[in-house]
């Protein structure tokens, strides 16, 4: 495989080849109401067809989170139809800078509300969300402030709920006696998978330590657990609906 690497003023463009298919993508630090967004263009917008939007989990990139999935053979087909644009949530991209002190990271709710710039940025009228814990919380709280602008949402391990009393005496006391990766190790994976598959831990929690910026990521894990209750309910089939859902 090859890859060429072009500058451009505004943007770094990378273009993939192989024997099968040529890939282009474009990094872009695109500029919103709370600050600078890392994000990356895969492929090339096709007229209004609805771009797939990607937002990773805490302790994760856009890449660590979503290559393994958009690299998948199976999904080449649908790479065909759909360009892709990967959002990183401030300072969590690769190589990102350390925050200074006394930085004030944006909300949960301020970081659903950089996604209206971004997509004025790459001239998008709409996208299918597709998005992981922390990210797929800011996905559902675009897709209610915003509904036009979502076609339609794949949410895993969506937390809906704000932090409870419970919730939140845990994580002080596991900050008295484990360190980040642990923390971000029991959020992502379960408690049965955490003590047998020890490869596939290993491999995350080396990610954790080694790639991500732990000034960056500390300040996102306070983001998450300060996160509001989105106050949506699933309706009842053939019941009344008259809660917050999303459609």
């Amino acid at each position: 495989m090859s890859k060429v690497l072009i500058f451009t003023n505004s943007s770094q463009i990378y273009l993939y080849s192989d024997f099968h298919n040529t890939q282009c993508f474009k990094e872009h630090d695109v500029e919103t109401p709370y600050g600078r967004v890392h994000c990356t263009m895969k492929g090339v917008p096709k007229g209004d067809r609805p771009v797939i939007l990607t937002y990773h989990d805490i302790g994760l990139n856009h890449k660590s989170c979503f290559d393994t999935l958009f690299n998948h053979e199976d999904m080449q087909e649908i790479m065909q139809h759909f360009a892709v644009c990967h959002v990183d949530a401030p300072g969590q991209q690769e190589g990102a800078n350390t925050f200074s002190i006394g930085y004030e990271y944006p909300s949960m709710d301020h970081l659903s509300e950089t996604l209206p710039s971004i997509l004025k940025h790459f001239g998008l009228k709409s996208v299918i969300g597709m998005a992981v814990g922390a990210g797929a919380y800011i996905l559902a709280k675009f897709a209610l402030d915003h509904p036009a602008m979502v076609e339609g949402l794949v949410l895993i391990n969506i937390n809906p709920c704000a932090e409870g009393w419970m919730d939140w005496a845990a994580h002080k006391i596991s900050g008295w006696t484990h360190a980040m990766p642990d923390m971000i190790i029991s959020h992502l994976f379960g408690k049965e998978e955490i003590q047998q598959n020890h490869e596939l831990i290993g491999r995350y929690r080396h990610h954790v330590v080694n790639d991500m910026n732990q000034f960056n990521l500390q300040l996102f894990v306070k983001c998450y657990n300060s996160r509001r209750d989105l106050e949506i309910e699933r309706p009842v089939p053939g019941g009344h609906v008259n809660v917050r859902t999303l459609k």
